[in-house]
């Protein structure tokens, strides 16, 4: 490996580290803001956040975004799938289900990566790579064993964490086909597109059950929501959805996806620590295990 590629390695895994790490703390905070409003007052305030503190970085040329002759299909289509359909799904998911759960399931979001990289991008992941992602996978379902009796049962929960399971892959490999676009670009509009979408039903859901002025002051009234939407509109929109762009221009699909498990460790013991849910001798052993599978999966690309 010489040093650029080396570099770029570096570069990646930090970013794709970092990212997870954000996005394991952000279901604790999902959990608290949705337990005192909509998934999409949630997803409103929280999207108009990053969006105004990211049009701000741009206009005062801290974040350089410039998409004169340039088409904005490939982005718009990345911006459906993370974060229109994505971020849906995700925040219903973990409305209805526990921390621990919505981390665990949306765990599995390397092995769909890992199919739709290999059937639309064509890449063929490594062998290191697939055992290391089958033994997160493994480490997820016993992690999964180890909740079930305390956990939430919720099929419609499930089904929506599923979605969003299918929808983070298809954006992963749409952003890799976008590598004409800096992460900045492909930020800022995925940022633009969420605004658009998620205040406008926000709107929406306070017109029709007459509650316009409470979504308003929701931020002003409610401690958690705002510290809630501050940490997920700056740290997860803004910082995190950076970080997975650059990431993935760096190391690929296979390799960023592969870090996916970490947010699982992160969301289990913040789940345990912080909202006093369940945490047994199997989810430390499911942990331990996410943890040896992200190593495996990245251990002869870095020695190559």
């Amino acid at each position: 490996m010489n040093l650029t590629n080396q570099k770029n390695s570096t570069v990646g895994v930090l970013c794709a580290i970092s990212c997870e790490i954000i996005y394991g703390l952000s279901y604790i905070f999902t959990k608290q803001a949705t337990a005192c409003a909509s998934a999409f007052a949630l997803l409103g305030w929280r999207f108009l956040i990053a969006a105004l503190v990211m049009s701000l970085c741009v206009l005062l040329g801290f974040i350089k975004v410039n998409l004169k002759g340039k088409g904005l299909k490939p982005l718009l289509i990345v911006a459906l799938f993370d974060p229109c359909i994505y971020f849906i799904a995700e925040t219903v998911g973990i409305s209805h289900t526990t921390a621990s759960e919505s981390g665990v399931f949306l765990a599995c979001i390397p092995i769909a990566s890992l199919v739709a990289s290999t059937f639309i991008l064509k890449e063929k992941p490594t062998k290191m790579q697939v055992i290391g992602i089958l033994i997160t996978l493994v480490g997820v379902l016993i992690t999964v064993f180890a909740i079930t009796a305390s956990s939430s049962l919720s099929v419609l929960g499930y089904a929506f964490l599923l979605i969003a399971v299918i929808s983070y892959a298809l954006y992963s490999v749409f952003v890799d086909k976008a590598s004409s676009y800096t992460g900045a670009e492909i930020t800022y509009i995925m940022l633009v597109a969420g605004a658009a979408l998620f205040v406008l039903l926000a709107v929406a859901e306070a017109g029709l059950h007459g509650t316009f002025a409470e979504l308003v002051r929701l931020p002003f009234q409610e401690k958690d929501f705002l510290v809630a939407i501050l940490y997920q509109g700056i740290g997860c929109s803004v910082l995190a959805f950076f970080l997975s762009n650059l990431a993935i221009s760096k190391i690929g699909v296979n390799r960023t996806s592969s870090f996916i498990g970490i947010s699982t460790v992160v969301s289990i013991s913040a789940g345990a620590f912080l909202l006093r849910e369940a945490f047994t001798t199997y989810q430390i052993i499911g942990a331990v295990i996410i943890i040896a599978g992200v190593y495996t999966a990245n251990i002869k690309c870095a020695k190559v």
